[in-house]
């Protein structure tokens, strides 16, 4: 018997109540790499003999990643349940049927609806499944190890609703264990410099970068339905702001780049605490009325800031470029380099959600582009190195992001609703049009601005269409895109240990990654590099923090929880500017 049918033993009317799919996704995790006893925020070398997932290697041609049908586990907080007295003895369970002392409640993303119609921002499932009344100075070198696991803690009540105890005779609430993470060291795997002529060579320089989308707080209360899994306790603004600038300062990066950063909540607390850990921070809302954006910070001891460039991607009388995102783009120099060279680009965005509308994604992300091949530029002609981080909405493999990878799209005949893989069969079937952006938007089919902006501090944030010259209608009418900043990303997207998908969001009703850390690959980085010449400057990817699958994610009752504050984890890779 199927887990399906014993589902639908214990549960008779379980297919009348909620639409099933047939396909779900396999159970993934990874618990490959022992618990370090290193100190708490220290650093230690893995040896890896044999890594058969390095960065921008892909996966093995008989993997498929995830979409959005997850059969999830999640323990639900509500114990008055008609069957919770039949349940709460094995003998009334079916043979095999996994018991945990709660019954299992499992979710399924649907099908969204027309193609045309953008639902709630954060909006994961499909009119079918609504419930009723729903809202729609560092050192030169460092040796890299994993933060120290901190033991499990028994929760108080986290497992039941608005804290409330269980009735008399149930199971005591379960352990709220921790997610732990290790991290992957490819350091080992690049050859020591030899000295030149007796002297002293200045040591490269390191750094580390994180990207991490924190959930603001107004998004959370418009779509609640997503984390009916928490109690209200781990909900607070308070709880999740303590663990949230807690995580911050344990992992101490370099860079962050942080989406969903709501402005309130960064002016008056998050700035302030970040400050006050020696950061600078940069920060842009989203346009019209919406209450969050994207930050970008750094360390003041390691990076002087040289320019700062906030992308809007609304623009008013297009009706593709209808929408709130925004993207930040910073030029940084490393404390004591004097030359004009040796800067990095770094760059953060929050794509639009919606499933349907990969068009506008990808017009929102040429934009970006755009503007970081402008601000990267190089007094020479060529590009400084370039890290692209934030929540992009698509999934590994998916057009867009073959597309930031790959350098090029061919988009002849692709549906709008494929274009970032969020579902498997999306309805409305539009395909993208040639081209996807107007004219009149002033960016080419090469993701580059068609007249540079005179005034390139101010970005492309008050430019309108007289600012720019009309491209070649030729090069428009061509269903294809392009950029030159030759990206790869730091992370494989599958679990060493068994080449299973790899998460970076999860809720009560998906579990898929989303948030990306592209850079710039140097001479001798062990990324697979694009075909062509190697840009003369580069970067090394020295270390990753590494992800989890969904097991392990369902052993803390996915996120939000007691220690992990957001729906998305954090990201983190460590990187050597190649000179």
């Amino acid at each position: 018997m199927s887990r399906h049918q014993n589902l639908n033993h214990v549960y008779p009317n379980a297919q009348q109540n909620q639409p099933m799919f047939s396909r779900h996704l396999t159970a993934f995790g990874s618990h490959w790499l022992p618990p370090t006893q290193a100190p708490l925020g220290g650093w230690r070398n893995v040896h890896f003999p044999s890594y058969p997932c390095r960065p921008g290697v892909p996966p093995p041609p008989q993997l498929s990643h995830p979409t959005r049908h997850l059969s999830g586990a999640f323990q639900p907080q509500d114990t008055h349940n008609t069957n919770w007295a039949r349940l709460q003895s094995k003998q009334h369970l079916p043979p095999g049927f996994p018991f945990h002392g709660f019954p299992h409640r499992h979710f399924h993303l649907g099908l969204m609806e027309c193609s045309d119609k953008e639902p709630p921002y954060k909006r994961r499932r499909s009119s079918e499944e609504r419930a009723p009344g729903d809202r729609s100075k560092g050192s030169p070198k460092r040796e890299y190890a994993p933060r120290q696991a901190r033991s499990a803690t028994t929760s108080p009540n986290c497992w039941f609703k608005d804290g409330k105890p269980p009735p008399p005779g149930t199971s005591p609430p379960r352990q709220a264990l921790e997610l732990k993470r290790q991290w992957e060291d490819f350091s080992h795997c690049y050859k020591s410099r030899p000295q030149s002529g007796g002297g002293r060579r200045e040591p490269p320089f390191e750094f580390s970068v994180m990207s991490y989308n924190i959930l603001s707080q107004d998004l959370l209360h418009d779509n609640n339905y997503l984390y009916k899994h928490c109690s209200s306790s781990i909900l607070n603004w308070n709880h999740r702001l303590s663990n949230i600038l807690k995580e911050l300062k344990e992992h101490n990066a370099d860079i962050m780049c942080l989406q969903e950063v709501q402005e309130d909540h960064y002016e008056k607390q998050i700035k302030p605490s970040l400050e006050a850990l020696g950061y600078q921070c940069e920060y842009k809302r989203r346009t019209g009325r919406k209450p969050d954006g994207c930050a970008v910070v750094y360390k003041k001891d390691r990076f002087s800031l040289l320019s700062s460039h906030p992308v809007e991607y609304f623009r008013r009388g297009i009706p593709l470029l209808d929408r709130d995102n925004v993207g930040l783009v910073l030029l940084l120099r490393p404390t004591g380099s004097s030359r004009p060279e040796d800067c990095v680009c770094v760059a953060n965005t929050h794509l639009l959600y919606n499933p349907r509308r990969g068009d506008i994604k990808l017009a929102q992300l040429a934009m970006l582009l755009a503007e970081i091949s402008t601000v990267s530029r190089l007094p020479d002609g060529s590009s400084c190195p370039i890290i692209l981080c934030g929540d992009f909405n698509s999934v590994p493999w998916s057009p867009l992001y073959s597309f930031v990878r790959e350098s090029r799209l061919e988009y002849d005949g692709i549906p709008i609703g494929k274009v970032s893989g969020q579902e498997e069969n999306p309805r409305g079937q539009r395909i993208l049009t040639v081209p996807i952006w107007p004219l009149s938007l002033g960016v080419t089919q090469q993701c580059q601005y068609a007249t540079a902006p005179t005034d390139v501090d101010r970005g492309i944030t008050n430019l309108s269409v007289q600012d720019f010259a009309a491209p070649p209608m030729a090069a428009m009418n061509r269903p294809s895109i392009e950029h030159s900043l030759r990206l790869t990303s730091a992370y494989s997207h599958y679990l060493t240990e068994d080449s299973r998908p790899e998460i970076t969001t999860c809720h009560s009703r998906t579990a898929i990654t989303v948030d990306y850390i592209f850079y710039s690959a140097g001479t001798g980085d062990i990324s697979t590099q694009p075909e062509g010449p190697l840009p003369r400057q580069g970067l090394q990817l020295l270390a990753r923090l590494a992800l989890v699958g969904q097991t392990d994610l369902e052993a803390v009752n996915g996120l939000p929880n007691e220690h992990n504050s957001s729906d998305h984890l954090p990201i983190l890779a460590c990187f050597r500017l190649c000179p």
